[in-house]
């Protein structure tokens, strides 16, 4: 029987970064899964926790680039990392951004969301947060939409010789409300319709 086509392309894995990884000597694993776009998806995909989950962020500080990695569950304080950074640089920085796509595709050479997290194989330095060492294993992008490696933090942060800092807020989930049904409202109108048709 003929192979029904996928509605999605498979991307493959960058020969690129199978040879950076192969060259660190870190133990890691590859792991194959449908296509992911989000942290999301790629935790509902591998039923893994979002913290287990490692986000990239391509981050601008003043003029410099920088990728910055962290928990899933976790959302970027600007200011945290700017201060994290300036430390690290023994410069004050005034700017932290996330700049457009266009930029990223330009500096780096790679699609809209295929960054992978291992800033050695595009020349950026990496900067983690710390909440991403309690997880101890975590899973980070390859540059694939349908590959992920999962590795040791602690190799990961020694491999991309990587700064830590504390720079994530844990994100708040809302919980929502369960509102009970109303009540409905019987008028003088419905009520003697009700009588009438009881009577018939």
């Amino acid at each position: 029987m003929p192979k029904k086509k996928s509605l999605s392309k498979k991307t493959r894995l960058p020969a690129k970064l199978v040879k950076y990884l192969e060259k660190s000597g870190v133990k890691h694993e590859i792991l194959e899964h449908r296509t992911v776009y989000t942290a999301y998806d790629a935790a509902a995909t591998m039923r893994k926790k979002l913290n287990e989950i490692a986000k990239s962020l391509f981050i601008k500080a003043d003029k410099d680039y920088y990728l910055a990695i962290l928990p899933a569950d976790y959302n970027l304080d600007f200011k945290k990392l700017g201060k994290c950074i300036g430390t690290q640089t023994k410069k004050p920085i005034k700017a932290v951004k996330i700049p457009g796509e266009k930029v990223m595709e330009n500096l780096l050479k790679v699609k809209a969301g295929a960054m992978s997290a291992f800033g050695g194989l595009h020349k950026l330095p990496v900067v983690v947060d710390k909440g991403l060492v309690k997880a101890k294993k975590a899973i980070f992008s390859s540059g694939s939409f349908n590959h992920s490696v999962e590795m040791a933090v602690r190799d990961f942060v020694k491999i991309e010789n990587a700064v830590l800092g504390n720079f994530g807020v844990k994100k708040k989930i809302k919980k929502q409300k369960i509102s009970k049904p109303k009540k409905k409202i019987k008028t003088k109108k419905a009520v003697k319709i009700k009588k009438k048709i009881k009577n018939k």
